[in-house]
């Protein structure tokens, strides 16, 4: 009996110090990692302020997921190389060249610019409740049509640069909450916004999907925080006396929306 006991105690230790090492191995595994971020303003961080002189034009935050993910988990070796305005061109020809066979960690926001996503909400609050519907069209159909065929050249150009990485595609929040008293634009309006950035998201984990990449999905996180709605905001309203940052995420919307997302994902 006293042997049986024994026995099972023993096991039961046994098991105890491999879940103990499993938990801590995925720390173990980041402390070790060489982590590379690409993208455009919602990678670099624009709208969240503590931009680093070195990035200039770029407005690379010290408050972007991919700084905080440095600043707290301390990966051997951190680099964003992500940049306001920046397209999949752009990343292909300006920033898949900070990767290598090395690289074991690789976040990628990008697509928004290539369908337009600034000109859209120009559109939007210039021009009324028809144009700007009908800039959204436009933009779905180029989603639909190119946007496909665009990641996939990023994504084959990770996989050839960082062949052993793990790589994380991050998504884009949808901007309003609908169904809430809001000034500006129209119901209409803001609902086709949503829509297009719902279909952009959705291709986008398609794209990542079929690359065998990991979609962080920060849609969710950002109910609640969304313009419009009551509680607090994640994303700037349209601001006249800085137009770059309207519609980006704010500090608190990279902290508490991107990074526990893109944590999550990285593993």
């Amino acid at each position: 009996m006293r042997r049986t006991r024994l026995v099972t105690l023993t096991l039961s230790l046994a098991a105890a110090l491999v879940a103990t090492f499993a938990a801590a191995a995925p720390a173990n595994a980041a402390a070790t990692d060489r982590y590379i971020a690409l993208g455009d303003s919602y990678a670099s961080g624009v709208g969240a302020d503590s931009y680093t002189a070195e990035s200039g034009s770029c407005q690379r935050s010290t408050n972007a997921y991919s700084a905080l993910y440095n600043a707290n988990v301390k990966p051997a070796s951190y680099r964003s190389v992500a940049c306001s305005g920046a397209t999949t061109a752009d990343v292909i020809n300006t920033q898949l060249s900070a990767l290598s066979s090395t690289t074991t960690l690789v976040s990628v926001t990008v697509g928004g610019n290539d369908v337009g996503f600034s000109s859209i909400m120009t559109t939007c609050v210039l021009y009324g409740e028809t144009d700007c519907i009908a800039a959204v069209q436009a933009a779905e159909d180029k989603v639909r049509g190119e946007l496909p065929s665009k990641l996939a050249g990023v994504y084959n150009g990770i996989k050839g640069r960082s062949p052993s990485a793990r790589v994380v595609v991050v998504g884009y929040p949808v901007f309003y909450q609908l169904g809430t008293i809001c000034i500006g634009l129209s119901a209409n309006s803001r609902a086709k916004i949503n829509e297009g950035i719902n279909l952009l998201d959705d291709v986008t984990k398609t794209a990542a999907t079929a690359a065998g990449f990991k979609f962080a999905d920060v849609r969710s996180i950002f109910v609640g925080h969304q313009l419009c709605s009551y509680g607090e905001k994640w994303l700037h309203a349209l601001n006249y006396a800085s137009l770059g940052i309207s519609y980006h995420p704010t500090a608190a919307g990279q902290s508490g929306g991107f990074y526990p997302v893109f944590l999550s994902a990285a593993g």
